[in-house]
Parts: structure tokens; sequence; C-alpha cells
């Protein structure tokens, strides 16, 4: 009956799937854990119960949030609900303006910021430039090609067979057009044709076949022409689905009739799209085509214009990018979502990206060795955190990507290239996150909870959510401005200690000791489970045998409480000499080890030998856990 010591020094490959439990050869079975809820992975290799989020406001209902940086000074969240968009500045509203989109249209919203000015498109309503001047100033406006006298520099196609013709009355003033086959709708009405390289303007639609136009150009004959199109944005032909910028043009991927075109605006000039005689600094267009859908999903500017499809991810290069230099070459064939737009985030260089399967990540990274992009899963040993994504954003000073899951849940990855750490989280909340979105050294959720949505933000000074700092210069029992945990039950800390649950009645709770400063939310518990400890050794494999684990020690840091199952129900390690009971006493912050001794065989060996699990609204980390270990085969 041997007895093994192991030592678990880091959790930095995260959570991994229960499919891993044969493969403790695997360096993410030595480094993963069985379960990791509610904590974050520090990169010295231990874990910790995450930051509470801080309550902002109340949000007018279901949307999303999306970040305006002017500066590294002057930073704003907006948030997008049904017909409205609210500003924030450091976490107060300054400004609401009326918006277009309704709540169903924010989920395929996109968007690209520059300098002062947002471009948001969608594929069913004209694309908008939110533009601000100051912290409560901001217009929304549409779109405004670039214009040359009567002739307007926007995105043209034909829509019809090639054989279609138009035939115009005359060749200037106001004219009556003939289609050789249905054409024109109602919703033509104040949209831009060319017939031979000249602009027409639609004034009124008599049929499918015969409208009324005004001359915008004198045409250079009255004779039916094939070569004719019209413009491809408009309320019969959809809008622009993507954008972006690149090497000084404004890149629009996609539209809803012509999911597969690329359009690229005249360099430096970043709403003219005049192809021109296709000279260096001029417009650019193309279409995917392959073997397979190419619906465009995102264009993302990294090393080279990435454009992400619904069937493949495709590499658009040309240094610089002109008519005549511009080369588009398939990279992957992954895929991202039609239904939603969840917006690539550039990591250390590579492209994440949300595949259309719902149940990965992938890495968009370009290899030197073969001058291509790859496209690798960075779920791959824990897919079943992975489902159905809804956003993304990345926290750039705590190095974590959060994304948010169908289910209400985040998935959280904590990513350090550099040093091989690649660790996944996962956290709920009583309610669901709905959106995440990084605004300079914040980062911001909006959350579905009973009875409305709120904007909350991540807090590491707090350990509750939907949470509150409160204080006061008296002591008093009696904490007000709790309206938005309204018949909610939460947790209290009162001048550093835990009180007991409340309920919060008219926005108020009351205390049994009164209290300078308190800390109300709602609570949520952390759970760290290893995975089961890989015995191999002189003996062979244990796979089978029975394990009986004689006593583990935890080395904490700033632990104010450790609630632990070692096989026969939670305990509560004291880390006070004679108790640990924190109600109403100050909690005592530990650093060290704690070491608890167990009792019981088990024959199962996919199952964990200990799990933390507790709700104390108090700071906890677990740097590593040594197991002492008997083994009977």
């Amino acid at each position: 009956m041997p007895r093994l010591t192991t030592h678990k020094s880091n959790f930095t490959a995260g959570e991994v799937s229960a499919r891993l439990l044969g493969r403790s050869d695997l360096r993410s079975y030595a480094n993963g854990a069985a379960k990791l809820r509610n904590v974050v992975i520090q990169p010295t290799g231990g874990v910790a119960r995450r930051a509470g989020t801080r309550f902002v406001d109340m949000a007018p209902g279901p949307g999303r949030l999306i970040a305006f940086e002017f500066n590294t000074e002057q930073t704003y969240l907006l948030c997008f609900s049904h017909h409205r968009i609210d500003v924030y500045t450091d976490g107060m509203k300054t400004a609401t303006i009326s918006a277009p989109w309704t709540e169903a249209q924010t989920a395929k919203l996109a968007w690209v910021q520059s300098a002062d000015t947002l471009l948001v498109v969608h594929p069913d309503t004209p694309p908008k430039k939110i533009t601000r001047t100051s912290h409560a100033d901001w217009q929304i406006t549409d779109w405004v090609f670039a214009d040359t006298g009567n002739r307007i520099h926007q995105p043209h196609h034909k829509f019809a067979a090639a054989d279609v013709t138009l035939d115009p009355t005359g060749t200037s003033g106001t004219i009556t057009v003939a289609a050789s086959a249905p054409v024109f709708d109602a919703g033509h009405v104040g949209t831009r044709f060319r017939l031979a390289n000249k602009e027409i303007e639609i004034t009124a639609v008599a049929s499918a076949t015969s409208a009324t136009a005004t001359v915008k150009e004198t045409l250079a004959s009255a004779a039916a022409t094939k070569d004719w199109e019209e413009q491809s944005f408009s309320p019969v032909r959809g809008y622009p689905a993507t954008v972006t910028f690149h090497q000084d043009r404004t890149v629009i991927g996609g539209s809803r009739d012509l999911p597969n075109q690329i359009w690229m605006s005249k360099s430096a000039d970043l709403f003219n799209f005049d192809l021109g005689e296709g000279l260096d600094d001029e417009a650019i267009e193309f279409a995917l085509l392959s073997d397979q859908v190419n619906a465009c999903a995102a264009v993302f500017s990294g090393r080279h214009l990435q454009v992400f499809t619904s069937g493949a991810e495709w590499m658009v290069t040309g240094d610089p990018l002109t008519p005549a230099s511009v080369q588009i070459r398939r990279q992957t064939r992954i895929g991202s979502p039609a239904a939603r737009f969840v917006p690539p985030r550039n990591v250390d260089g590579a492209t994440l990206f949300v595949p259309r399967t719902g149940r990965e990540l992938r890495e968009f990274l370009f290899t030197d060795v073969e001058q291509a992009y790859q496209s690798r899963d960075l779920a791959t040993v824990a897919e079943h955190l992975v489902h159905d994504p809804l956003d993304q954003d990345f926290d750039a000073r705590r190095r974590n990507l959060h994304l948010v899951m169908a289910d209400g849940s985040i998935g959280t990855l904590t990513l350090y290239r550099a040093e091989e750490i690649t660790g996944w989280t996962l956290s709920d909340t009583q309610g669901a996150f709905r959106s995440v979105c990084a605004v300079g050294d914040a980062v911001y959720l909006l959350a579905e909870r009973e009875g409305g949505h709120t904007i909350e933000a991540f807090d590491d000074g707090l350990q509750v959510d939907c949470g509150l700092h409160l204080t006061d210069v008296t002591a008093k029992s009696e904490w007000s401005g709790l309206d938005h945990l309204e018949g909610r039950t939460v947790k209290v800390v009162a001048d550093g200690s835990v009180q007991s649950d409340a309920i919060v009645t008219d926005g108020r709770i009351a205390l049994n000791v009164p209290a300078t400063e308190v800390t109300v939310g709602l609570g949520y518990t952390h759970v760290i489970e290893p995975l089961p400890p890989a015995v191999n050794g002189l003996q062979g494999s244990n796979q089978g045998g029975r394990l009986r684990m004689v006593a583990a020690t935890y080395r904490l840091k700033d632990a104010s409480a450790l609630r632990l199952d070692t096989g026969r129900g939670f305990i509560d390690v004291p880390f006070r000499e004679f108790g640990n009971d924190l109600l109403d006493a100050p909690p005592v912050v530990f650093s060290g080890d704690r070491t608890v001794r167990a009792f019981g065989w088990r024959r199962d060996g996919t199952q964990a030998l200990w799990r933390i699990e507790q709700d104390t609204p108090l700071p906890f980390t677990l740097l590593s856990v040594t197991e002492e270990v008997n083994v009977n085969g």
C-alpha cells in the first residue's frame, strides 16, 4: 500500500473537459481542473475568486454594449437598446439619443470607430454615423457618400439578368424608363440608377417595368441598353452588413442582397466608392467566389485585411492595396455565425473569432513558415464551456477574453501567449449576462435580472454581483439606495464583517449593528475542483484500483474563508484560534498553509478527492495544493 505525494503547483490550463480523464499524460491534465467556477486564473498559477460587479444603471431593456474611445482620457460606453442609445462617461449617463434599430436588430449590428465618429451598419437599415462633439452632445446621421456635381460616388450593381434592358424616353430632364423585365419597386423612389455610366434618380414607380426619373447626368443615348446598374444599398436591396477601416480605406463586407461582395473606398476618401479608371488610389470592388456560400460575417483589419464569412476565412493582400495589386485567398474553412455579429478581437497579433458551430473559439493566426493563416481551436480541452456565444471582448489589462454564452454564463479565457498560459473558467450569476464590453480599463456587462436589465461593471473591490459600496460618516443601521435589488435576498458586508443575508424592502436593508460602510449585492458561489490525481509510477497505473487521500495542504493567499469537502460533506476550515464564525466579526485575512486530514477509500478513479465551494463575499486565492494519497491496487 504505497503512499504518494502529489503537488499541484498551478491551474494555468483552466477547467478541462471530462473527456481528458483518460489522458493524464497531457500537460493540460497536470495543470487543469475538473471545475473552476466564478474564479479567475492568475498568471503565476493560482486561482482567485472573481471580481464582483458594480451596479451602474438600469438599462431600458435587451440590447448590446459598444465601446467608444475618443482618446486615452475620453472613453464612453454606448448601450444600444430598442430605438435608443444611452451614453455613459465613467459610469454616469451623460446622453440619450434616438436610434433606428429595434431590440431584435441589435444582435446583428456591426461597427467601427475612427476618431470622434462611429460607423454602425445593419443589413436591413441605412448605415449610420454617430458623432461626438462633447460629453453630452451626440448626433446620429445617415452616411453621406461623396459627390461630384450631380454624381454620387456610391457602389452600384446590376441585380437583374444580364440581358435585361432599360429604355429611356429621353436624355435629359424628366423621363420615363421602361424595363424589358420586372425591375422596379416602390422602394426605388429616391434611388440612383446608371445608364451607360450616367446617373438618373427614380422619382416614381408606375409598375415593375415602368418608372419616372430625373436625369442627373445627360444620357449618351435614348436607346434601350443592357449597360445599366442601380445603387447597391437601398430599401429594395438592403444595406451593408459589416464595416471596418484598412489602409486608409473604408471596407464594407457584404449586404443583404450581395452577401459575398467586398467594397473598398478610395484611399483617404472614406465615403467615395468611385471605381474610376482603376488608378492606385481609386475604389476597389470584388466578390468572394468559391465552391461554397461566403456571406460576409465580419471584416477585420489585422496584419492583412481578413474576411470572415459563413463558410470560410479569407486573406486580402496588397502592399499597398490597389485595384491592380489586390489578391484574395481563402485560408481556412471554418465559417462564422450568420444570425448574430460577434466581433472578432485581436490578441497579440491573432484574431479570435467565434465559428458558426457555436462550440469553439478559433484563433486566426498568420504563420511565417507557411505564409498563410491557420485557425486553431482555443477550446479543444474545454469544449463543454463554449456553447452558442453571443458576444465577446478582451480585457487587455487582466489578459482575459470574456465570451458571453446564450445561457447567460460567461466563459473567461486567460491568455498569455509568451508564457503558454491558456486556461478557461466559467462565471454565472443570479440572472444572465447578455453582453460584454471593455472600455479602457473597465469591463462592462449588460445583465438580465429579475425585474429588468442592468448595466454593471467588474469591480475588484466587490465580492457580490449587481452590488454597491455605500459609506456614511455616521454609523447607521438602515441603508437605502438599493431599489435595483428590490425584493432580492442579498449578501451584506458591514465594516469588513459578513452579516446575515438580508431582503431589500422599499430599496432598504436593516443591519443588526450600525456601520459606517456596507457592501450589498447578490451572492455568487465559487467552485474549485481538481482532476483526479495521476498516480502512475513504478508499479504502473492505478486505473481500476482504490485511492485514499490521507491529507491535503492548501496554500492560500489573502483568504478569509475556506469551505472544503474531502468526501464526507463540507467543513469550514478555521482561520481563527477558536472557531471560524464570520458573522458580525472582522474576518481573519490569512496567507499560508492549511492542512486538512481526510478519510475513506474511493474505488472510482474519476472522482475528485476534494472540492472547494463557498459563497462568502470575501476575497479568496488558492495558490497550490499538496495531496498525500494511499494507493491500493
